[in-house]
């Protein structure tokens, strides 16, 4: 198995209508082999929306990782130097999640441990979902592309013409997505048809 004895972080932000495409992917990883550690923003705590309430999500999260979700930033901040993470995933992550992470901006348990791996110099692994990536988020977009040791799922526009600054990542592709990132190299192709998937 691919992953065999990693220790994988699993962030949730707030795509709340991507999180059940999601959710699977951790017994995916678990799959592979790996532990898996959830992480989940406050958005994904706290909002109710037609997708869902906080704690169905909470539920399906901590069922699928057979373990509590790391909910708060103190929670979070350890695995960097006490107990680090192999790699770190945020799945999906919103574009509110990465105008904050590109600028720095460390306000939630996810954002946290993703601070927490790049400081050990561990990948971190985005599968972005934002209806404005190609929008007033492109230039986030455009620095976390060039940032060490951050890695993307595959992704594309998933309806250009009706929403023509929208990404998805390609959620299927993240278990080869990780092993990459973890020998240092970015899974290919990085841009799709994902509205031809």
């Amino acid at each position: 198995m691919m992953l065999d004895d990693k220790r994988i972080g699993f962030g949730l932000t707030g795509s709340h209508c991507t999180l059940e495409e999601v959710i699977p992917m951790i017994n995916g990883l678990k799959d592979e082999g790996a532990e898996v550690i959830p992480f989940v923003s406050h958005t994904v705590q706290t909002t109710e929306t037609k997708f869902g309430t906080p704690n169905h999500w909470l539920d399906s999260i901590e069922k699928a990782a057979g373990r509590e979700v790391v909910n708060s930033i103190p929670k979070a901040e350890p695995y960097g130097p006490k107990t680090p993470l192999d790699a770190m995933l945020i799945a999906p992550m919103t574009g509110s999640s990465m105008s904050k992470f590109a600028n720095a901006q460390t306000d939630s348990p996810v954002l946290m441990a993703a601070k927490a791996t790049l400081r050990n110099s561990s990948p971190v692994v985005l599968a972005i979902s934002t209806n404005d990536a190609l929008g007033l988020n492109a230039s986030n977009l455009a620095t976390l592309l060039q940032m060490h040791h951050v890695y993307f799922v595959p992704l594309g526009q998933d309806n250009p013409y009706k929403k023509p600054t929208s990404l998805v990542a390609r959620m299927e592709d993240i278990p080869q997505t990780i092993e990459a990132a973890i020998r240092g190299e970015q899974y290919q192709p990085l841009f799709i048809e994902k509205f031809n998937d």
